[in-house]
């Protein structure tokens, strides 16, 4: 890719600029794509709250089986209709697309049925708790006319999509080593006023149907990974336990693994509820730079002695203690031609956002949804495993038919 892609002068300030496509405008529809939010806990609230910046979308059914969280949800969607069953969505025609944001292990019946419905599907990553489930759902995606989008909101993120094309251009060159976290001091433990839904509301810490940090957050990280290199994992070995929470939960609140991607490269990742530290990140070292994302922000630091190709002097920078980092800068164009370059370092949006943008764009434009079936459900699949060493203690070999959906 020719590097004037990426630079932009105005008024003698040259930017890294996000290609045209990446910060595309939104969506937009005479008649709004019609909607239905199967869920309406914290996950599915937000994803209202970003629906509502489309105005290609219009939520129009509501789903949840708790009363009380239904009456909270419907607050967030204006004249929607609150249900208690999925089913009675996927009846209306009006409904063209639904969104799945029910805890994971609940997502086959109703990501199966409503491909069934042909309705156009945005199911919540990862796409299930078990392998069966998780081809289940990737084969009903193949045999459907519908769209079917797998929620790795990093696919469609603009900062890891303009980090992307630098990753793979000549800037970063031989992959030498991965490093990634997701910590949160959190104890993803939610009171309830009905003890009889206890483990209902608290299902991640459920060992029957939950997959744990690994499953959850990490399959997300490795999805990253994957789409940034092409090598799918080989080999998974975690380790994890409680170092926090010792409330009686057998879920870890701290898990690390070791994740072999071919080519003698691993990838390492920490997950933890028991510490805030730098939050989320993904660092790929490079033999001409290092990349770090951090899903608002992304930054390349040169190796000084990589080939300098020119536009490195006008850049935006910060510096990390003795390295200076080159900002990654969503929408940098229209920024430095306002003289606001650095106002504009992070994303306006949350990832979830771009995410559902580009299930909406996919079924208003017919274009490629951001991840989908085959790939959410390789990485899905990847994540699960993660956890089955992590529970068991013991590493797994990973084949290309282990992560094969057909």
């Amino acid at each position: 890719m020719n590097r004037r892609d990426f630079i932009h002068t105005s008024t003698g300030l040259a930017a890294i600029a996000l290609m045209p496509e990446v910060l595309a405008a939104a969506p937009r529809s005479a008649d709004p794509i019609g909607v239905a939010v199967i869920g309406a806990g914290r996950q599915g609230r937000a994803i209202m709250g970003e629906l509502q910046k489309l105005t290609a979308a219009k939520v129009l059914v509501l789903c949840d089986n708790d009363a009380g969280r239904l009456r909270s949800g419907l607050g967030r969607a204006a004249g929607a209709e609150g249900v208690d069953d999925y089913r009675t969505a996927l009846e209306r025609r009006d409904v063209q697309a639904v969104v799945i944001a029910t805890p994971t292990h609940e997502h086959r019946a109703i990501a199966v049925d409503a491909m069934a419905a042909g309705k156009h599907v945005y199911c919540e990553a990862p796409l299930a708790h078990t392998i069966d489930d998780t081809r289940a759902i990737a084969a009903a995606a193949a045999g459907s006319s519908s769209l079917f989008a797998a929620g790795f909101e990093g696919r469609s993120n603009p900062v890891y999509r303009l980090a992307r094309t630098f990753y793979r251009s000549d800037s970063v060159r031989t992959l030498i080593a991965v490093r990634s976290q997701h910590v949160q001091k959190t104890s993803w433990r939610f009171p309830t006023s009905d003890a009889a839904r206890e483990r209902a509301v608290n299902w991640r810490l459920d060992p029957e149907v939950s997959i744990g940090l690994a499953g959850e957050l990490a399959a997300h990280q490795i999805d990253v990974i994957r789409w940034y290199t092409s090598l799918d994992p080989t080999s998974i070995h975690g380790f994890g336990s409680v170092r926090l929470w010792e409330d009686g939960r057998t879920i870890a609140d701290t898990v690390q693994l070791v994740i072999g991607l071919g080519k003698a490269v691993q990838m390492q990742w920490l997950g933890s509820l028991a510490t805030s530290f730098e939050s989320r990140n993904e660092i790929l070292h490079g033999e001409n730079a290092t990349v770090k994302l951090a899903w608002s922000h992304g930054w390349m630091f040169k190796e000084a002695d990589a080939p300098t190709q020119g536009w490195e002097v006008y850049a935006n920078k910060q510096q990390f203690h003795s390295d200076e980092g080159i900002t990654l800068i969503a929408d940098a164009t229209k920024l430095a031609s306002q003289g606001k370059l650095k106002d504009g370092v992070g994303l306006p949006n949350p990832s979830l956002y771009y995410a559902l943008e580009d299930f909406i764009r996919a079924i208003v434009e017919k274009k490629p949804v951001g991840c989908d079936a085959v790939e959410g459900a390789k990485s899905t699949i990847a994540g699960i495993l993660a956890n089955q060493s992590v529970v068991r203690g013991e590493a797994v070999t990973i084949d290309a038919a282990t992560l094969g959906v057909a």
